[in-house]
C-alpha cells in the first residue's frame, strides 16, 4: 500500500502547474496511474480506491452535520 506516495503526489500537484496539467489530461484510473508512476510516485489502483472511499465518506458525514433546508 502506497497511499503516502498519493498523499504527496496531491500535495505537490497542487503547487506544480506541471503535474497538475499531466494528472488533467488523464481520462481513467490506469491512466491516472501510469501517468503518476512515470513522475516517480509510486501509487496502486488500492490507493485511488481507498483514497476515493474516504473521500465519500467524509462528503457524506458533512451532508448529515450540514443538511440542506428547502
Amino acid at each position: 500500500m502506497s497511499l503516502p506516495e498519493l498523499e504527496r503526489l496531491v500535495e505537490e500537484a497542487e503547487g506544480d502547474r506541471s503535474i497538475r496539467k499531466i494528472l488533467r489530461a488523464c481520462r481513467t484510473r490506469p491512466e491516472l496511474i501510469l501517468a503518476a508512476r512515470r513522475l516517480g510516485y509510486r501509487i496502486t489502483r488500492f490507493d485511488l480506491q481507498r483514497a476515493y472511499g474516504e473521500h465519500l465518506q467524509q462528503q457524506q458525514g458533512l451532508a448529515l452535520a450540514f443538511p440542506r433546508t428547502p
